[in-house]
């Protein structure tokens, strides 16, 4: 906290509302872009281009910045690992998901990431040993899950059939941000979090398009096809879900308690389920919303055990569902 307290008081409060505005709003926000970006781009192409762009960006910035230090072979082959596992499994999920499910039920789904956190905590990192809170929250949070699914397919089977296939896709993605934010809690980084995040944004931007070029995404695309909704929804997640929130939570994290930082979690969904049934007219049921509620109030009753450990992991170097920072916000 030692850099806030040089800032004016009135710039700091300034500041604190645009960086949290920025986390809550704009990472809250990328579902739905998303969503209008993969109308006619490539799904796992188009995100690999984001990706390589803003990790191109952040990483000239890292270059010249003030003590840079050459990044090793070692910090390069984690960045590879971590990027793969945060990017291609995590985005990359949400991505195709998105094309099964609403952007709002997407990122419903990958609110159920930080349990993911807390068991594969205990279990890889050997970390204390969930209690009955964790146990009652995870119960409750898979009773959740099972109230959005059924609550959006409105009792089609073929709905439901995409539901259940988007929803395994989320898990997934969420399963890989929390095995790729642990992994690189003990793995070999750059000393600078721009550097260290550009680097691993390059490594999963490759490893996207590597993906999508072996999917045959390349085939029928025509840049002529591409609709403005879509190259609109590119830009948006590029420049405001990737490097300025990025950015923001960057600061925050030098600037901020760690646990205030983290609420952006829950406030996401929200924000994403808000703009997805104002904008995109997605279906929002008593019955999702239901579910919704069971899902966040599970993930608080789970973080309660270990908040501090949970919170230590959200200050790794990474951009924060769709998509970033243990948490991603896609």
């Amino acid at each position: 906290m030692n850099g806030i307290s040089k800032i004016d008081p009135k710039r700091k409060l300034v500041l604190l509302i645009a960086a949290f505005a920025a986390i809550y709003i704009l990472w809250g926000s990328t579902y739905l872009a998303i969503k209008y970006a993969i109308e006619t781009l490539p799904p796992l192409v188009m995100t690999g281009t984001r990706f390589l762009v803003a990790g191109g960006a952040l990483f000239i910035v890292g270059r010249y910045s003030k003590g840079y230090q050459k990044p090793s072979f070692r910090e390069w082959r984690a960045s590879f690992v971590v990027g793969t596992l945060l990017f291609l499994g995590g985005t990359g999920g949400v991505v195709l998901a998105e094309h099964y499910i609403s952007s709002s039920l997407a990122a419903l789904l990958v609110a159920t990431e930080p349990a993911w956190i807390v068991l594969l905590s205990w279990l890889w990192l050997k970390e204390t040993r969930p209690n009955w809170r964790v146990a009652l929250g995870l119960l409750i949070g898979f009773a959740g899950v099972y109230l959005l699914i059924g609550g959006s397919s409105g009792g089609n089977a073929v709905n439901a059939g995409n539901q259940l296939l988007g929803a395994i896709l989320v898990i997934g993605a969420a399963v890989c941000w929390a095995t790729g934010s642990i992994y690189g809690v003990r793995a070999p980084a750059s000393k600078s979090p721009i550097l260290a995040s550009g680097m691993q944004m390059i490594s999963g931007g490759s490893m996207l398009l590597l993906a999508g070029t072996l999917r045959g995404e390349w085939t029928n695309f025509q840049l002529a096809a591409v609709s403005l909704h879509s190259w609109l929804g590119l830009a948006y997640l590029l420049v405001f879900g990737s490097l300025i929130g990025f950015t923001a939570y960057s600061w925050l994290l030098k600037n901020a308690q760690p646990s205030m930082v983290a609420t952006y979690a829950y406030i996401n969904p929200v924000i994403a389920v808000i703009l997805g049934w104002a904008i995109a007219g997605e279906s929002l049921t008593a019955q999702m919303l239901m579910g919704a509620g069971v899902i966040v109030g599970s993930v608080a009753l789970i973080t309660s055990q270990s908040s501090g450990k949970v919170a230590a992991m959200k200050n790794e170097p990474m951009e924060s569902p769709a998509g970033n920072c243990p948490t991603y916000s896609t």
